[in-house]
């Protein structure tokens, strides 16, 4: 048994040699290219002891080096053994211009394709092609060293009615196999988890946070499927489900199915499938027609019953912040600071009364004082768990996965009496939060055309924030839903209606505080006594934003008047639901402001 890093290590010396291989690239990504890996599926854990949601590794002969984001600078030296791992930055200085200063001229460089997107592949190809020799590995070193891998989860294929998700996957393959006729494909590679599931109407929990199945699927134009997954998980009443026109496959049959589109044109999503789907078409002659999932927009746009849905998890994901912040405040004055962990635990707990919630959506940031400096902070990733403090903040970043929609929330909690430097720099997150809020805008309007909305306050001041200011929700799906963002990166993909995006200013001072407000926004149409109607954000999001932490002055009148509001709905909607001590807190938390 290879019991540790040194010996697993050494294993994969030892194979580079028998295969005559310089130098062996180890993502942490798996063949699904998700942004959650199931526990089977955690090669670069297995070789290194990361556990770290990002990062790669580069293994030669002689050498080694891990690479990690900001995230993990600290938490990689503490997993990873430095002796035998050089620590390198992720983005500063990527792992194949490692390779380029490390791995002399001529040299075999082996990666497997299943690892990494389409895209990146044409990178390395294109920076390595100069001096070394790209191997492309039949099938993946780790898998054959690994003795003791745990199995997949094979969780309940949980099929969605249609008058859950408002449409039947037989309209939704219509569609989409009209979008595919339209870019002038045959058939198109679907990859990406949730676009599958939403594409059938099915849920599972293959994967934790994320309740999708660990499969794949061939759309034909004409909206026939070729679905691959065991179908021996399948429920009885499945084609009676999904309608005529889906055909299922053992995932083994996947390779001989895709050679099957030999004389095809096929659209494939270079930054949502891996290289092998590629490779396998191409070597196959079939004509590969790059282009973006034709699921994204369709699934980003929700239709009026996932709307429905949304709204109404968002109310009972309130119920559960509220009893969570009244019980908070209560114990922190009676003294007993709680730690991170315990913190998180507890929400948990009360998130999970709620019979529909499946899942938590995330791992949730429970952050204490300084801790909350680091935007994506883990406690579980720490030797011990930070503690509350008096005079201080703590930020909370959590949602839930239920059956009718997914939810995504921060609040910054004044513990004791915050700092005026914590007031201030949180009532100018507030006016970006509230400027973003309240935006009116064109059709076509991108998402990095708004961001500085979010950030103008903190700007003028001095101040950054170095995250995005918004991310895509899906519906009972994934947490971080594409293909719309709100931004400085130029993403070229307008808002539309029906999306739902998060509104999540922060801002971070290191080793001291940090500060986020988040709410989940959904895009509605508004009309105007204008020349035409424009876009706007209903904040589906039911919590108060702690007013503790609020310099009232710093606040224009219309920015007071929005606040007032929300906590007016808040109240609203939540207070038939809660009562006693939690009815009272919420009474206090939502009062109107005034100057």
């Amino acid at each position: 048994m290879l019991t540790n890093t040194e010996q697993r290590l050494s294993a994969i010396r030892q194979w580079l040699v028998q295969h005559n291989i310089d130098a062996l690239l180890v993502p942490h990504e798996d063949e699904y290219l998700g942004e959650y890996v199931p526990e089977h599926n955690e090669r670069l854990h297995w070789l290194t002891g990361f556990t770290g949601s990002a990062g790669v590794a580069v293994v030669t002969q002689d050498k080694a080096a891990i690479f990690v984001d900001g995230r993990y600078t600290v938490q990689v030296t503490k997993q990873v053994p430095g002796e035998l791992f050089e620590y390198r930055h992720l983005i500063n200085e990527p792992a194949l211009d490692w390779i380029i200063d490390h791995v002399s001229a001529g040299k075999k460089v082996a990666i497997e394709p299943r690892m990494h997107s389409g895209a990146w592949l044409e990178t390395a190809q294109a920076k390595l092609a100069k001096q070394h020799h790209l191997t492309i590995l039949d099938s993946n070193p780790i898998d054959e060293l690994w003795f003791d891998r745990p199995a997949a989860i094979v969780s309940d294929v949980r099929l969605m009615a249609t008058d859950a998700v408002g449409q039947s996957s037989a309209s939704k393959r219509e569609q989409i196999g009209a979008i595919v006729v339209k870019q002038g494909g045959d058939s198109a590679v679907i990859t990406a988890l949730d676009s599958i599931c939403w594409l059938l109407n099915l849920r599972g929990l293959d994967v934790s946070r994320l309740p999708v199945l660990l499969s794949h699927a061939i759309l034909h134009n004409d909206g026939q499927v070729e679905f691959f997954l065991d179908p021996t998980r399948l429920p009885a009443d499945f084609e009676q489900h999904v309608g005529q026109g889906v055909r299922v496959y053992h995932p083994e049959q996947l390779q001989e199915r895709l050679e099957a589109l030999s004389q095809f044109k096929v659209l494939l999503d270079a930054n949502t499938s891996n290289a092998w789907f590629k490779l396998v078409l191409e070597n196959s002659g079939a004509t590969v027609i790059t282009a973006a999932d034709p699921c994204l927009m369709p699934k980003a746009s929700k239709n009026a019953t996932e709307i429905a849905g949304m709204k109404a998890c968002h109310v009972r994901d309130g119920v559960a912040m509220v009893t969570f912040l009244s019980w908070l405040d209560n114990e922190v004055e009676q003294g007993h600071l709680h730690d991170e962990a315990q913190l998180a635990d507890k929400l948990e707990a009360i998130r999970r009364l709620d019979p529909s919630l499946m899942d938590l959506s995330f791992d949730t940031i429970s952050a204490a004082g300084g801790n909350a400096a680091m935007c994506h902070y883990n406690h579980e990733n720490q030797p011990t768990p930070g503690q509350l403090s008096l005079n201080s903040l703590y930020l909370v970043d959590s949602g839930g996965q239920y059956l009718d929609g997914t939810t995504d929330i921060t609040r910054t909690i004044a513990i004791g009496q915050p700092s005026a430097e914590m007031i201030r720099q949180f009532t100018l997150t507030l006016k970006g939060h509230i400027g973003l809020a309240r935006a009116r805008f064109p059709q076509g309007t991108r998402g990095f055309q708004l961001d500085t909305l979010a950030r103008q306050h903190l700007w003028a001041e001095g101040y950054d924030y170095d995250h995005g200011t918004g991310h895509g929700v899906g519906h009972f799906l994934s947490v971080h839903e594409g293909p719309a963002s709100i931004s400085k990166r130029l993403i070229d993909i307008p808002l539309v209606e029906g999306m739902v995006l998060s509104n999540e200013p922060g801002y971070y001072r290191a080793e001291q505080f940090g500060i986020r407000i988040e709410n989940l926004e959904l895009v509605i149409e508004q009309p105007t006594q204008g020349d035409f109607s424009v876009l706007a954000f209903e904040s589906l999001t039911r919590c108060p934003i702690d007013v503790r932490n609020v310099d009232v002055n710093l606040l224009t009148r219309p920015e007071l008047a929005w606040l007032n509001e929300y906590h007016n709905k808040v109240w609203n909607d939540l207070s038939p639901l809660v009562s006693g001590e939690v009815q009272a807190w919420l009474r206090q938390a939502t009062l109107p402001l005034s100057h």
